[in-house]
């Protein structure tokens, strides 16, 4: 079995990283030697993190590196009701953040494009490579998936022909699922990455006004990194 990238499949499904990291993933992983494993939680993280396919067969420590290489914290803030929190995390996406998000994972994008991640222009390209043939052309075409250029000169620009590779959208940040069976107005713990605190602490004075809250209110969740979960997860589910 294969778990395809962000983009390669529709999220949430059971077909995608995005869905792994968050949902399974990350609520094992943050949990181990964890004194607040018992309370309730609500993980948010960016799925820009989540940079490669998961292959069927042996689970590697390059594999685990490759598929999510970035060594993020988390951390998080107490008490907070499990209706602020998804409404916290539904702002994230949602449109009244947009310049906010943007600022903040464009100076993420920029950093990591520093370090030689390309990831922002090549799901740009499968995007558009998607857009420009669609679903009833690939299904016509009846070639292997694959990648279709485009360039300047004449003539096809690819020696072996393919129908273009699909592209599903997906959003800036994912979460495990709310927990089960926890009131709206019950006290949860609001997990989330740590390059995210100061939009996440302007989004959630924006949506309560019970308390101002600051990065005094904030503390480390775990000493687990993000680049970890996918290997504690893989030791603990698939063995």
């Amino acid at each position: 079995m294969t778990i395809p990238s962000a983009g390669s499949s529709p999220y949430p499904s059971e077909d995608s990283s995005l869905t792994l990291f968050a949902v399974d993933a990350l609520p094992v992983a943050l949990a181990v030697n964890n004194t607040r494993a018992s309370i309730p939680n609500l993980i948010i993280t960016n799925s820009g993190s989540q940079r490669f396919d998961i292959y069927g067969g042996p689970f590697t420590k390059n594999d685990q590196l490759t598929a999510s290489p970035f060594a993020d914290s988390f951390l998080y803030i107490p008490n907070i009701t499990l209706s602020l929190a998804n409404q916290v995390f539904a702002s994230l996406n949602g449109a009244g953040a947009a310049e906010r998000r943007s600022e903040v994972l464009e100076e993420r994008e920029s950093l990591e494009y520093g370090l030689g991640y390309v990831d922002k222009r090549y799901r740009a390209w499968l995007q558009d490579m998607d857009r420009r043939h669609g679903v009833e052309r690939r299904a016509a075409l009846n070639q292997t998936l694959g990648y279709v250029t485009t360039d300047s000169c004449p003539g096809v620009g690819d020696d072996t022909l393919h129908a273009p590779l699909p592209y599903f959208s997906y959003p800036d940040f994912i979460a495990s699922n709310p927990p089960a069976g926890v009131a709206d107005d019950a006290p949860i713990d609001l997990v989330f990455v740590d390059f995210i605190e100061s939009q996440l602490l302007v989004i959630l004075n924006g949506a309560q006004k019970n308390k101002v809250y600051t990065s005094a209110d904030v503390s480390l969740y775990t000493p687990v990194l993000a680049s970890e979960a996918l290997g504690i997860y893989a030791e603990a589910a698939w063995n």
